[in-house]
């Protein structure tokens, strides 16, 4: 039994070692903040390790990618739910001419999109996943991953040729 629970923790630290880096560029993408990315993939794969042998034996990382996915609306459904009863605090978004990153630049650049949107166009577009993987892995239809990226899209289109500082739409989920 003893060799069993060495051989379960010895694969999940070969996953996490090699996947790590990845999942937590995906939660910064779809964030915008490196500690509360952090946060989301320690408590998705505290949640992987639990399910270990149930889900090694098929893809361990599109399961943590999409507990991210969902620990992150789940966070932000309960932070809307709190601003209904709260004053909202305006966030400030850095001039992007200062920036200098293309990672931070990025970053500013998804902030401007809902929740949905960014997690469309991270998935689809950065993680390089089919429109029917991202459909299976948000929960949503084909057809709402097509007409979400779309707008998303257009959106970045619109901000990037204006050449303007973004607005910030985080927490505006669309139905």
């Amino acid at each position: 039994m003893r060799e069993s629970a060495e051989s379960h923790d010895a694969e999940f630290v070969a996953f996490v070692e090699a996947a790590s880096r990845r999942l937590l560029y995906v939660a910064t993408l779809l964030t915008g903040d490196q500690g509360q990315a952090e946060d989301l993939v320690q408590t998705s794969l505290i949640g992987a390790y639990r399910r270990w042998d149930a889900i090694r034996a098929d893809d361990p990382f599109s399961y943590v990618r999409r507990s991210i996915v969902n620990a992150h609306a789940s966070w932000w459904r309960r932070l809307l739910l709190e601003r209904r009863h709260s004053p909202q605090p305006q966030a400030e978004v850095p001039d992007p001419s200062v920036v200098v990153d293309q990672r931070a630049e990025l970053r500013s650049w998804l902030l401007t999109l809902t929740d949905r949107e960014r997690a469309v166009v991270v998935l689809r577009y950065l993680e390089d996943l089919s429109e029917a993987q991202t459909a299976l892995e948000l929960g949503i239809a084909l057809g709402t991953v097509k007409s979400t990226a779309a707008r998303a899209l257009s959106k970045l289109r619109v901000t990037a040729t204006a050449n303007q500082e973004p607005e910030v739409t985080r927490g505006q989920p669309r139905a």
